[in-house]
């Protein structure tokens, strides 16, 4: 079925898509795999969770991605050294034959050292667990320190949202005040107009002994 999806990313999904490609860094994998994984999740296409990641998201993790680079390589180092060394042919040296007992004893002897681990052995995993396990405190740590960043830059848009609705009520009820004056302000200009119109201007005309007398209408 085609992935088809247009809603917004939300905190959740973003956090999802860090982790996810935060852990394929550090088990060796490639990002494209952590995309599909999450498109998976999140019923989006790998394109769209990559270009999420690289426009928006991998801008806040960028101390996480080295640390897991880092991780990465130890994890890697540590494997090699795992791996058994090749063992270098040894010339067969001519002994004297043994006796039962000294035979009993030699194959009683290689028996436990090949059963029982080196304590170099040991104390190499104890270093490489510790290790590992510091680095993953260290990541843990910077992880939450981005969630309560995150959570206040979220805070502090909300806050702003607020302050930007407020103004637009303020500006509204101010165009509206400014709407009222206008009319009232061209109502009283039409009543001036109308009372010069009922004013009338008297006539006059002259009498026989040069005097005005005022004409009727």
């Amino acid at each position: 079925m085609v992935k088809v999806r247009q809603d917004a990313w939300s905190h959740e999904d973003d956090l999802l898509l860090a982790e996810t490609v935060l852990r394929h860094i550090r088990e060796g994998s490639t990002q494209l795999n952590a995309f599909e994984e999450v498109g998976d999740q999140l019923n989006r296409t790998a394109a769209a969770c990559g270009f999420r990641w690289n426009a928006e998201v991998r801008k806040n993790y960028e101390k996480a991605v080295d640390l897991a680079k880092r991780q990465r390589k130890q994890r890697k180092k540590a494997q090699q050294q795992r791996q058994p060394q090749p063992r270098r042919t040894v010339q067969p040296e001519v002994n004297l034959p043994m006796t039962v007992e000294e035979t009993t004893m030699e194959v009683q002897t290689n028996e436990t050292s090949a059963s029982a681990p080196s304590i170099d052995s040991i104390i190499q995993q104890l270093n490489q667990l510790k290790t590992s396990n510091q680095v993953n405190e260290q990541i843990n740590s910077e992880l939450e320190a981005l969630k309560h960043e995150n959570e206040g830059i979220r805070n502090e848009n909300e806050q702003l949202k607020a302050k930007v609705e407020e103004m637009s009520q303020q500006y509204a009820s101010l165009q509206e005040d400014y709407q009222t004056f206008i009319n009232i302000m061209d109502r009283a200009r039409k009543m001036m107009i109308f009372d010069e119109d009922e004013v009338t201007t008297p006539s006059f005309k002259m009498e026989k002994n040069g005097n005005l007398q005022q004409i009727a209408k």
